[in-house]
């Protein structure tokens, strides 16, 4: 989704593959059960890409980010040994997709073994006409792939790859025609005996306010939470304010951070400034902000 895309949304309702060296990730202490990197974007756009490295070595997917970031993601699995367990996605928004896309297109020696979403509907996917065709692209780029594919229908599975556990906290839902991908983004938990982390994708007031209230409310207190539609218009003050987490990741290139389309620091029309004051009354120190650089949490 490009810049002037994601701001007519939010209205309405690559370089080189250059990674880190391996020496420099390492595996944690014994006690964590996996290592996370938030990517930071490698042309300030939008997108949400998240990698974890389990105790055991294997490599687990969050979204990808935008078909702009494919070159840069693909560095950095390799370099992990180019075989990807599990690829979670949240919702089929081509900033979150669009790199996996890709990748299932061409893998170029990628493996993925297995594909956990949440399918819309054709009826869910005509509600966003101009992003329908991404998603129509990576369903069928995965329905051709051949990749076991795990499609939540409800809430709830928990499963365990190494060290890592996850939980699905929210699915699809058919019923919000208001900002409808984005309220049918998947909801999930990770953790491990150290840390836990909850992925709220683009989750909207609606997405939001319907895992409050469910099932699996304690399950979203947690340590560290990515804040929902990378930081601004996505669920609510009373969600974040309800909630207890320790710190942010913040999926958000640098115009959406500071609200700042080019004539300075909050002069746009996003909500990224508000959800900021949030924390800050919430007594939140701790944020990891994408367009900031490469976050690693063993």
């Amino acid at each position: 989704m490009k810049r002037r895309d994601f701001l007519r949304v939010t209205l309405v309702g690559g370089a080189a593959a250059a990674v880190a060296p391996l020496d420099l990730w390492g595996k944690g202490t014994g006690k964590s059960g996996f290592t996370l990197w938030q990517l930071p974007s490698q042309v300030d756009t939008i997108g949400n890409s998240f990698v974890f490295l389990t105790d055991k070595g294997r490599v687990v997917v969050m979204d990808g980010g935008m078909n702009d970031e494919t070159l840069f993601l693909r560095g950095f699995i390799a370099a992990l040994g180019n075989e990807v367990e599990a690829w979670f996605t949240s919702h089929p928004h081509n900033d979150h997709v669009g790199a996996l896309t890709k990748i299932l297109q061409k893998p170029d020696g990628m493996k993925i073994n297995k594909v956990y979403h949440s399918r819309f509907s054709d009826s869910l996917l005509a509600c966003e006409a101009p992003y329908q065709q991404y998603a129509l692209d990576y369903y069928e780029a995965l329905d051709k792939s051949g990749i076991e594919v795990a499609n939540q229908t409800e809430p709830g599975l928990t499963g365990q790859i190494d060290g890592l556990n996850f939980k699905i906290l929210g699915v699809t839902n058919e019923e919000f025609r208001t900002n409808p991908y984005n309220n049918s983004s998947m909801i999930i938990r990770v953790w491990d005996k150290a840390k836990s982390l909850v992925f709220l994708g683009d989750a909207g007031v609606e997405c939001g306010n319907k895992a409050l209230n469910g099932p699996y409310r304690k399950d979203l207190d947690c340590d560290y939470l990515q804040m929902a539609h990378h930081g601004q218009q996505g669920c609510d003050e009373n969600f974040y304010k309800t909630i207890n987490f320790k710190a942010c990741l913040w999926p958000t290139p640098t115009w959406v951070w500071n609200n700042d389309q080019g004539k300075g620091f909050n002069t746009g029309p996003l909500k990224t400034i508000d959800t900021r004051r949030w924390m800050d009354e919430k007594g939140i120190k701790e944020h990891h902000v994408s367009c900031l650089g490469l976050f690693k949490l063993g």
